[in-house]
């Protein structure tokens, strides 16, 4: 779909309007939405992190990104106004929302655990 932000395993899935309906539908849950753009310097610094969040979290918990540059429409249902922003989602529904660099794993962890009290 799109390249990975780092070389490796990119563990964070890419999804669209479309795939992310798809997902509610299902059930999926918790989710964690990282809107981004690929020009974005804070969110090329957030990636690693992020890959190593998502590295640690239960497999029931799934990290998907957004690029707002490509899908506007499910940025702008979320009122999206910059990135990058996440977006915790549990039982379809926005539980917290994060917006801006978070510089270490450990703070970023704590705001995303905090949010579905894992």
């Amino acid at each position: 779909m799109t390249q990975a932000m780092t070389k490796g395993t990119d563990r964070i899935t890419t999804v669209t309007y479309d795939t992310f309906n798809a997902l509610i539908s299902e059930g999926q849950g918790p989710l964690v939405l990282e809107f981004m753009s690929y020009g974005c310097a804070h969110c090329r610094a957030l990636e690693p992190i992020l890959q190593e969040i998502a590295e640690r979290v239960s497999p029931s918990m799934g990290i998907f990104r957004v690029n707002i540059g490509i899908d506007r429409e499910l940025a702008a249902s979320f009122d999206i106004e910059g990135t990058p922003t996440l977006v915790m989602i549990e039982n379809g529904v926005e539980v917290n929302r994060v917006e801006g660099p978070h510089p270490t794993v450990s703070t970023l962890l704590a705001e995303i655990t905090h949010s579905f009290e894992l």
